[in-house]
């Protein structure tokens, strides 16, 4: 009874606070991402934080002379990086105003990302060990990029926030224990966070290869980069303990939106 009780103050608590702050960040776009998101964070209090955290990485690898390194690449990265985000405006328009920066860090990591409001960082290990062409580098970036547009961040801290609320008003209530309350901790991770982890994942794929094909980049070429991923990677853990999907469910997902984004690709190759 008490974990029936617990169960429901919970889904009432985010069902309660789902209802204060869920939108789309985004249009649909050709490939058709359409999900509600809970935002009870601000987007302020997401580009303070990336803010800080980018301006701490700029200024670790300029002290240790591995930002951008090689001129050469990082001006082949903010080509395709201009190409990108003059596509953004089909799903947000702001977006197309942010102050987008592209940098390298030298290191041997697989490893890109970019923060919250348009700071795109490549490591040059993924670039150098994978031997990527440009296309494939587009499917990264975009990938990424994507992530930024649907304000991903912002959603998953506003998710912790939620569960996090719901599962101190089960305990203040029921009088959980520590080790059950550190319990409904590990099953809202599992049951929550990951799963929303790896739908956003599979959002930025299908964002990121639509800005890929509308920017003259083959979105073939994300097929071929996940197929490198996956003769990169030594072993990937189980898809439901992961923030990831796996890249053979990847690769068959990308598959399969290939008739929306081709006609996309081929006319601005035209």
């Amino acid at each position: 009874m008490k974990k029936l009780l617990t169960t429901t103050v919970m889904a009432a608590s985010l069902s309660a606070l789902a209802l204060t702050g869920c939108t789309s960040t985004t249009s649909t776009g050709a490939v058709g991402v359409d999900r509600q998101q809970l935002l009870l964070v601000s987007s302020e209090q997401v580009l303070q934080l990336s803010a800080q955290s980018y301006n701490k990485t700029i200024q670790e690898a300029r002290s240790k002379r591995l930002l951008d390194t090689n001129t050469a690449q990082l001006n082949r990265l903010k080509n395709i990086s201009n190409r990108l985000v003059n596509q953004v405006g089909v799903y947000r328009p702001d977006a197309a105003k942010w102050p987008w920066e592209v940098h390298t860090i030298k290191s041997n990591d697989l490893n890109a990302f970019v923060l919250p409001g348009g700071k795109i960082m490549f490591y040059t290990g993924i670039i150098d060990r994978l031997n990527l062409s440009d296309d494939e580098i587009a499917a990264i970036m975009g990938h990424e990029m994507s992530h930024a547009l649907r304000e991903h961040s912002r959603e998953r801290l506003s998710r912790q926030y939620a569960t996090q609320t719901g599962i101190g008003v089960a305990a203040s209530i029921f009088g959980l224990s520590q080790g059950q309350a550190q319990l409904a901790n590990v099953a809202g991770d599992l049951g929550l966070s990951r799963p929303h982890s790896r739908t956003q994942e599979a959002e930025a794929d299908q964002i990121g290869l639509e800005l890929m094909a509308r920017a003259g980049y083959n979105p073939q070429a994300a097929i071929t980069l996940w197929q490198k991923m996956q003769r990169a990677s030594q072993g990937e853990p189980p898809q439901f303990l992961s923030t990831h999907p796996t890249s053979s469910n990847r690769i068959a997902e990308l598959q399969s939106l290939m008739p929306k984004v081709m006609p996309l690709y081929q006319r601005a190759r035209r």
